[in-house]
């Protein structure tokens, strides 16, 4: 991407930049036109605008261009799309079966990831490799998110968007934006969501830890990246989610209990003495970590319907969920960064899995407060009917 689009690294930096600011500020304002528009329409727009922008892509516009195009990005990919697809996952189910729900829309990610990632590397080594191999892989991307926005579009019709109000107190109940913000149990969940992506952003850090301190060579780095970004997802998913709803048979407490296995794996890696132990231990060591982590992440909007959050406000719980709980991208990987920077060697990795663990420790002190919430929650629903 460099190369062809003949960028510099700050350049490919404000437009990541871009892309972030974008997204923050569409999360926020998907609060309140998540549950408003179809969902038919709000997927099926978002992923053909998608489509169009990756075929202006594969022009190769200039910097400007690369700008608008990321910016967009922002609201195609995102604003638009994530909360309502998570809105979606939600609805395929009740109460108790989210964390499978989530778990296993986690696995499908990452199979459709892994398809689509190797076919459009099939098609760039079909058309050369080179310029022309790049520009017929971005129109691939292009033409599946476009084929998928019209599929959508055509399936989702006539089917109804929410079911009717059941009572009097559905009917009165507003959808969206004031309604979400006076939720705490909300407020709890996207904070929970915060602290599982702050830790997460960590992960990024291994492969550089495994290379300066264990001397990785090349050859298992990509081994590595492959089980970490693909692996570890497609797996991690199916059994955070069953073990979220079959053992615990809560969302919010599986988050609770890997908190707690977060602050101790990390507290294991501060200590350990790496400079003596093989390679291969370190990654099975960072490897176990990070698959605790992607389970966290393949359920942590689960408590959204765990908490019987009404129907006609999960999007917009899900746009908050997002806003709150994304935004340690915007300032973790620099964060991790420049605490590397300025402390070489093993004395830099120590300082960023402690601060994981703080955010794991603050995990486990609002996923306690979470967890009291939806039960306090569900006792007060049980009186009227008692």
């Amino acid at each position: 991407m460099q190369e062809y689009f003949h960028l510099t690294n700050g350049e490919i930096g404000n437009a990541m930049s871009v892309n972030s600011i974008v997204t923050t500020i569409g999360f926020f304002l998907s609060i309140y036109i998540s549950d408003r528009l179809p969902r038919r329409f709000t997927m099926s727009l978002s992923l053909i605008a998608t489509g169009l922008l990756g075929v202006y892509l594969s022009t190769m516009p200039g910097y400007w261009g690369i700008l608008f195009v990321w910016a967009l990005f922002g609201v195609t990919c995102d604003m638009l799309n994530w909360p309502v697809l998570l809105k979606s996952v939600s609805l395929l189910g009740d109460n108790t079966q989210q964390g499978r729900l989530f778990g296993f829309f986690e696995t499908g990610r990452g199979i459709v990831d892994t398809v689509v990632a190797f076919s459009a590397l099939a098609v760039f080594a079909w058309f050369g490799g080179g310029y022309l191999g790049f520009k017929a892989g971005i129109l691939f991307y292009s033409s599946i998110a476009i084929l998928v926005g019209v599929v959508l579009f055509f399936a989702m019709n006539g089917r109804a968007e929410e079911p009717a109000a059941k009572n009097e107190q559905d009917k009165t109940e507003k959808a969206g934006f004031g309604s979400i913000l006076k939720n705490k149990t909300v407020w709890l969940i996207a904070f929970s969501v915060f602290c599982v992506y702050a830790v997460y952003c960590g992960l990024t850090f291994f492969i550089p830890f495994l290379s300066d301190i264990y001397a990785l060579p090349i050859a298992l780095v990509g081994a590595y990246g492959i089980i970490n970004q693909y692996c570890l997802k497609m797996v991690g998913g199916p059994i955070g989610g069953l073990i979220s709803d079959k053992v615990l048979k809560s969302p919010s407490k599986y988050l609770f209990y890997t908190f707690i296995i977060s602050v101790v794996l990390l507290l294991v890696l501060i200590i350990l003495p790496h400079e003596q132990m093989p390679v291969y231990l370190g990654m099975v060591c960072t490897l176990v970590f990070g698959a605790v982590i992607f389970t966290q992440r393949a359920v942590f909007f689960a408590p959204i319907g765990e908490a019987g959050v009404s129907e006609k406000n999960t999007g917009a719980a899900m746009a908050l969920g997002s806003f709150i709980g994304y935004a340690p991208a915007m300032f973790c990987y620099s964060l991790y960064g420049h605490v590397l920077d300025a402390n070489p060697g093993i004395v830099g990795y120590q300082i960023v899995f402690g601060l994981m663990a703080v955010f794991a420790c603050a995990g486990i002190c609002v996923s306690a407060l979470l967890i009291m919430n939806i039960r306090q929650g569900r006792q007060a629903s049980a009186l009227p009917s008692a």
